[in-house]
């Protein structure tokens, strides 16, 4: 028993609701592992979370991703040993704290040639891009030569999902909303690149790809780009909403989606995770392509864990590029 500092949350709202607290830390128990960390991730779901978008019994810790040692481990755990150098994206929420106990099924050790911080800045950002990327696909699959379109391409989720569309052979089409950003991402693969603040993006696609449209669109902002991102689709293009940056989607009407058949998903990472098989074989496909060097992962902040407030200011405000971490 040891006590720990934690971020928690006693009821949702800005950035200042967030406090650190001592909080008792226990042992173990069947499939549980006591983690060290040694840093956090910061995502935009935790925004979600602390703001009530997605609601959380009260009062709640934040956070969904981080790395550090084992320092213990409980009954019925076999993959993992005390001293393993691990990651994970799990739930539930916990993960802003200098250690905590977590199911074990989700946490995964780290390859030797990963260091701790890329392992907490990649795992919820690398395995969404791979879920995405390699299962959440269009009508006859995702071919080399074919065209997506990825909003927010110069956040941490979109320079991974750059670098890896390139290595698969896909022309990502990228926006982001300053020239920087988009610069940023043309950097890390992006085929094309769309300042959405200052350019009609729909209009660009079809640009891009002679009036056809792009077989999928992956878009994390939500309300602001929904009806452009239907317009840039082809005939049965596939619609992927997987969050909302700028706001939730207002009710959908199906027919705003007969005018080329097309096919809409509203996918969640954590359905992916549902066992540990599945957690380690996506783990495993995203320990591949970073240790090749094929997909590098950008670090853009750090913050300690008392900067958490004005870690989530920035976060919120969108002035972050790659990925952001908690240095514990």
């Amino acid at each position: 028993m040891s006590q720990e500092q934690v971020v928690r949350i006693a009821q949702p709202g800005a950035a200042e609701v967030m406090q650190l607290e001592l909080v008792e830390v226990g042992a173990p128990g069947p499939g549980e592992v006591r983690v060290r960390h040694a840093f956090c991730g910061l995502n935009y779901i935790d925004i979600y979370h602390r703001s009530g978008v997605y609601p959380l019994p009260m009062p709640s810790g934040l956070g969904m991703e981080a790395s550090g040692i084992v320092e213990a481990v409980g009954e019925g755990v076999s993959h993992l040993a005390e001293g393993d150098r691990v990651a994970y994206a799990s739930q539930p929420v916990g993960a802003y704290a200098t250690a905590r106990v977590m199911p074990a099924r989700c946490v995964v050790r780290l390859p030797d040639g990963i260091g701790l911080d890329t392992g907490a800045a990649m795992m919820l950002k690398g395995l969404t891009v791979q879920y995405l990327l390699r299962k959440t696909v269009p009508q006859g699959g995702l071919q080399a030569g074919d065209t997506v379109l990825f909003h927010a391409a110069a956040g941490g989720v979109g320079l991974i999902a750059c670098q890896w569309a390139r290595h698969l052979g896909l022309k990502l089409i990228g926006t982001a909303g300053s020239d920087e950003k988009c610069e940023l991402a043309r950097q890390h693969g992006a085929a094309h690149v769309i300042n959405y603040r200052r350019e009609d993006f729909a209009a660009r696609v079809k640009e891009h790809t002679e009036g056809r449209g792009v077989k999928v669109v992956y878009d994390s902002v939500g309300a602001d780009t929904w009806a452009g991102s239907l317009a840039c689709l082809s005939t049965f293009g596939l619609m992927v909403s997987f969050g909302n940056a700028s706001g939730v989607v207002p009710p959908v009407s199906l027919a705003s989606l007969s005018a080329n058949s097309l096919y809409l998903t509203r996918p969640v990472l954590f359905a992916h995770l549902a066992t540990r098989e599945s957690t380690q074989a996506m783990a495993d496909e995203l320990f591949d392509v970073v240790s090749q060097g094929v997909v590098r992962i950008p670090i853009g902040q750090r913050y300690a864990l008392a900067e958490v407030q004005q870690a989530h200011r920035e976060l919120e405000a969108r002035t972050t590029t790659g990925s952001g971490l908690l240095v514990i």
